[in-house]
């Protein structure tokens, strides 16, 4: 083992030692104390002054965390995030059960193969877009709106092609051609274009007291009364026509036959044993 001591100015001792293992340590030994009448100014001045190499042996130890008022505004965040956890978990329980979310759908609303299922009533705020509505089999399917039902059919660019509107005063379809079909839809009961308007029924029956009213022409094959009633066709202001391509019938079978006229009245026969029109005298009263 080897020593070595060195004396510097300010009387501090370096021992070097070395040992078998090639360890070198250093160890440094403060200066011995000189009388004051032995020492020069520089010398006082470093004596007076504190040691850091012998504070560092009693070097006190200081707590390393956070305390005061830091861990408690710490605990109270922890605190009130999980307050907001758990309110917020509250609210989204709340909302499953009240809304009814389940796998299938949402509370009345269904959702299926075939497409989506309301059952009860359902209330639209906005346009509703579908190809097809229908009601269960054993329910009807009603519409209902305070003001309006309003049904629209576009084609593939957007145009509108149809329209069915129900309101509380009237009933107004606008299309190309209106049609009315029987159950079975083979049949056409009434049909309506801008050319005209056909009926298919085998009877149409009016019931008013002032009876029906046709600005233009009526094409039929028969006109007849209820049994027990009169039949009455009438011009007020302008002529009476009857005309068939194969003939005109008119038969009384139990009452009479009444025609009146302010001018004269033509019977005229284009093809037959008598071709030339008869014209009668102005007539007045009832026949």
């Amino acid at each position: 083992m080897l020593y070595a001591a060195i004396n510097a100015k300010d009387h501090a001792v370096y021992t070097l030692s070395t040992v078998h293992s090639w360890r070198i340590s250093l160890s440094i030994s403060p200066p011995s104390p000189l009388p004051p009448s032995q020492m020069t100014q520089e010398q006082y001045i470093l004596a007076s002054q504190p040691n850091p190499l012998q504070r560092t042996g009693c070097a006190q130890a200081y707590p390393v965390g956070i305390y005061g008022w830091r861990k408690r505004c710490l605990y109270f965040f922890i605190l009130l995030l999980l307050v907001t956890m758990i309110v917020n978990l509250a609210l989204t329980i709340w909302i499953l059960k009240v809304m009814n979310f389940t796998v299938d759908g949402m509370g009345n609303l269904r959702v299926t193969k075939e497409g989506i299922r309301l059952e009860g009533v359902s209330e639209f705020l906005l346009p509703l877009y579908v190809k097809e509505i229908q009601s269960r089999r054993d329910s009807p399917l009603i519409m209902q709106s305070d003001r309006n039902v309003t049904v629209n059919a576009r084609n593939n660019i957007g145009q509108l092609t149809g329209q069915l509107t129900v309101g509380s005063e009237m009933v107004e379809a606008q299309c190309q051609r209106f049609e009315v079909r029987s159950s079975d839809g083979e049949r056409v009961l009434f049909s309506a274009d801008e050319q005209e308007i056909s009926i298919g029924t085998e009877k149409l029956k009016v019931t008013g007291n002032e009876g029906v009213v046709f600005e233009h022409s009526v094409e039929t094959s028969h006109v007849r009364a209820e049994p027990f009633q009169d039949l009455k066709l009438e011009s007020p202001t302008r002529t009476l026509t009857l005309e068939a391509p194969k003939g005109v019938e008119v038969s009384a079978g139990v009452g009479e036959f009444k025609a009146s006229c302010r001018k004269d009245l033509t019977l005229e026969s284009t093809e037959g044993d008598d071709t030339a029109p008869v014209g009668w005298p102005l007539m007045t009263g009832s026949g």
